[in-house]
């Protein structure tokens, strides 16, 4: 079968490609090496994680802030299979949706795993052997990655386990501990923190999310610490091993104490690498770098004049959402658009609760690149609609060039800042000031008056409500 798109992993920058090629009247391809479509993020990753985020919010809330709003309960209780249950139906929704897509624009689904036999032929070996081959004018390499480990452990997906396993566990742990302070992590700590499990947590590095802004690192901890969260933080892990019911941690601490942490389950979330294991590339002449990178310039062209990567399998942060803009971006190129990316204004979320998001350049970077700018910060303990919904810890913070009063960046910890950090993205898209945002009007009372007042505070000082 010919083509003139194919795309080899049906992730959010895979099928996203996919189907901006078919409105663009390319006969298209996918092919997805597992049964289901959607890659990492719709089936084990961030949609099944914030399925449970979700009922462990709830749950938490019923246990912990019910009785101040008036609402007696009686009885409560975890129902972790039913929770899992409806994680796993959440997760088919999305699924079917990927798949009725495909259908509705008419793009053909190979199920096996592809790989290359050269530059514009893909072999697709179906789990029973059989395979078949499909060419393509042009193709895209969106596999995507798997979590990382360090050489010295073994997961053995019972007691030693990466997000994978956590999204399908069957008991609730008494003590998880985590390795890695990031993102998953602290997601994942959350969720089983909220229906009572304790949760240690054992970085490298002096924060929390060290990608992120410290200020959201150090707000985050104190929030975590309130759930019952320890942490052994500048701490190298260098031994963990499974004794039954029970696993050992052992790191060496800043001082070169050897530290021994207990636990029943630990959960390895120290990031992602690239995944392009079965992709044969080099029959293509695809480059791969030594850190399992697909090399690309800027049009995410590989060393290949045809074949293009996207999404986790290149470099840049390891995001659903920069994926789908690269998927777009390639395919738009193919049909002699002129698309651009702005990397600076793809956000970063941590869907913990409170909520982290970012967009721009942090506080830390400002100083490394030797940029004059200001500070305005506001916190939600001073938010009407923050203390109404009892939301109050965390904050906004806005960085503005010193002269310009052009935003450089916005940082926020709180409610639902994974929606509000989209007003920072259209504002710094357009180049806006804080002093633009100060004075815009912002519905009263809502989370997103923080961000006005932030702006306020960033401008001489003027914020009104602290």
């Amino acid at each position: 079968m010919k083509y003139d798109l194919i795309v080899i992993g049906s992730g959010p920058g895979g099928y996203v490609a996919a189907i901006r090629g078919a409105q663009l009247g390319m006969k298209t391809a996918i092919v997805e090496k597992y049964p289901t479509l959607g890659g990492t993020c719709l089936n084990v990753g961030c949609i099944p994680s914030k399925a449970l985020l979700d009922s462990t919010e709830h749950y938490h809330n019923a246990a912990h802030t019910f009785k101040t709003h008036g609402i007696d309960l009686k009885d409560l209780k975890v129902n972790l299979k039913q929770m899992i249950a409806r994680k796993d139906d959440v997760v088919k929704q999305n699924v079917d949706g990927i798949q009725y897509l495909m259908k509705k624009n008419k793009i053909d689904v190979h199920q096996g795993l592809g790989s290359f036999v050269d530059k514009n032929t893909i072999k697709v070996t179906k789990d029973d052997g059989k395979s078949e081959e499909i060419t393509g004018k042009n193709i895209i390499i969106a596999t995507g990655s798997k979590p990382s480990s360090l050489p010295f452990i073994e997961i053995d997906k019972k007691r030693i386990i990466t997000s994978t396993e956590a999204l399908k566990m069957n008991e609730v742990p008494k003590h998880m501990i985590v390795i890695g302070g990031g993102v998953i992590g602290m997601e994942l700590g959350s969720v089983y923190a909220r229906m009572g499990a304790k949760v240690s947590v054992v970085e490298f590095m002096d924060s929390l999310i060290p990608s992120m802004d410290k200020t959201m690192g150090k707000e985050l901890q104190k929030s975590l610490k309130k759930l019952g969260f320890e942490f052994y933080l500048k701490h190298k892990v260098t031994a963990v091993k499974n004794r039954g019911k029970e696993v050992t941690v052992t790191a060496e601490n800043s001082k070169g104490e050897a530290v021994e942490v207990k636990g029943d389950y630990v959960l390895v979330s120290i990031g992602r690498r690239p995944y392009t294991e079965g992709l044969n590339a080099e029959a293509a002449g695809v480059k791969i770098n030594d850190r399992g990178q697909v090399e690309v310039d800027e049009h995410l062209k590989t060393s290949v004049d045809n074949i293009y990567a996207i999404g986790d399998v290149v470099k840049g942060a390891m995001l659903a959402h920069k994926a789908e803009e690269e998927g777009v971006l390639v395919v738009e190129q193919l049909a002699g658009q002129k698309p651009h990316i702005n990397y600076n204004l793809i956000p970063g979320v941590v869907y913990t609760w409170p909520e982290v998001a970012a967009v721009g350049l942090t506080e830390e970077q400002l100083k490394e690149k030797g940029i004059k700018y200001k500070t305005g910060k506001f916190p939600f303990m001073a938010s009407g609609r923050a203390r109404a919904s009892m939301d109050t810890d965390g904050l906004v913070k806005v960085l503005a060039d010193a002269s310009t009063d052009e935003i450089l960046g916005v940082h926020m910890i709180g409610p639902r800042t994974a929606d509000m950090i989209a007003e920072a993205v259209v504002a710094m898209e357009y180049r806006a000031s804080a002093e633009d945002i100060a004075r815009m009007s912002h519905a009263h009372p809502t989370y997103t008056e923080a961000f006005k007042e932030a702006c306020l505070a960033a401008t001489e000082n003027r914020a009104l409500h602290i």
